[in-house]
């Protein structure tokens, strides 16, 4: 009987473990990619949250946070409600880029002024204004041409003074930059978000200004009728806020004003996943509960910022939640086990009158009082007054 072949020898430790040079790129690449994605994502809730206290600004953030519970419900993935961040990275980078590179600016104007106040006028206080116009020349310069290859951080920290030579020299050189400013104004999608904010906010409007405005007429009664009106409008408000974050995620897929009210239909989806409904609702009405507590006493004017912060922390990933919700419900022909659809029926009550009790008691414990009735932060946009 013959010997088998003998087996080749095994190859090296280093050449099997050592991963090639395109690997090792492709990894760098991905980590780089996953960096620029969560620095557009942190940017993307620090512009939301600036635009939400603006007035008029705001119907864009609340048109934005529509579009991501529409986006998921058309689609049923959740990295699909995450729209726009790496253009978000973007516009964080040359804001943190700017305010990089304005620092010897910034330095050289102390020197200035501190020179004009030793000696006022002197050659020492007008060599350092020679030198901060000069200093304040080169600084736009460097900040233009960052923002015009890109605005990454990168190009701030590094501005390839040749490059930018020979760029000078380019004959179509700003018809390319007409270009790229216009495909990243367009694609930013800015009249979108803000008819579809507006819209949102009036039909949400709607539907909350007959109970908000019965709470509010009960804090000005005597006590007995103030009860009485306030048990009424705290029932309206209930049936309105286990519906409304459904119905502004079916406008938003839908794209039809009317969408905002039709109930029937979104009690039938409901049927079909009641139990991501319920779900989606908990964390909604629960995710706006911390922003009536900031409410207790007056936002110091340094942190006046946080409010709007926290607004978007919570109710982003509630939106995303919402529309989850109705794509599950939109896949989904036919109605679920009657058990989980009287489970979540069950379990709604209880949290839609938990939001309906610190409704009723934030004029009691707010500091802008009664007024406070009008943020409705679950379904709208945190400025004081513009939430409804």
């Amino acid at each position: 009987m013959s010997e088998p072949p003998p087996l080749p020898p095994p190859l090296p430790v280093e050449a099997v473990a050592a991963p090639s040079p395109e690997v090792k790129q492709r990894f760098f690449q991905r980590v780089a990619s996953a960096l620029d994605w969560l620095f557009g994502l942190v940017a993307l809730i620090a512009l939301l949250a600036a635009c939400s206290v603006i007035p008029v600004l705001n119907f864009l953030s609340l048109g934005y946070l529509l579009h991501v519970s529409g986006t998921i419900a058309r689609t049923g993935r959740f990295r699909d409600g995450f729209i726009g961040v790496r253009k978000a990275s973007v516009l964080g980078s040359i804001v943190a880029g700017t305010w990089l590179v304005v620092w010897p600016a910034r330095l050289v104007s102390g020197f200035w002024k501190d020179a004009e106040i030793i000696a006022p006028g002197s050659s020492t206080s007008q060599a350092w204004h020679v030198g901060l116009i000069i200093v304040t020349v080169i600084t736009l310069a460097h900040i233009a041409w960052a923002c015009i290859r890109g605005g990454k951080l990168r190009h701030f920290l590094w501005p390839q003074p040749l490059r930018f030579l020979r760029w000078l020299k380019a004959l179509e050189k700003f018809r390319n930059l007409h270009q790229m400013i216009t495909s990243y104004m367009i694609g930013l999608r800015l009249p979108f978000y803000f008819w579809l904010g507006l819209r949102g906010f009036v039909g949400a409007l709607a539907w909350l200004i007959v109970p908000v405005g019965i709470l509010l007429a009960a804090t000005r009664l005597p006590v007995g009728g103030s009860i009485l009106l306030s048990l009424f409008g705290g029932l309206l408000l209930l049936l309105v806020a286990i519906h409304l974050p459904f119905l502004q995620a079916h406008f938003a897929q839908t794209d039809r004003f009317g969408a905002m009210f039709e109930l029937r239909e979104v009690r039938r989806l409901f049927l079909r996943a009641p139990l991501a409904f319920w779900l989606a609702l908990l964390i909604t009405l629960l995710f706006a509960i911390p922003l009536y507590l900031l409410k207790i006493e007056l936002t110091p004017r340094e942190l006046a910022w946080l409010p709007s912060l926290l607004f978007v922390i919570f109710i982003f990933p509630a939106r995303i939640l919402t529309g989850w919700a109705m794509s599950r419900a939109l896949r989904k022909e036919q109605p679920s086990h009657w058990f989980p659809r009287w489970l979540a029926r069950l379990g709604i009550v209880p949290i839609g009158l938990a939001y309906v009790l610190v409704v009723y008691l934030t004029p009691y414990l707010s500091w802008n009082g009664a007024l406070s009735l009008l943020e409705q932060h679950a379904f709208l946009v945190p400025a004081p007054l513009m939430a409804l």
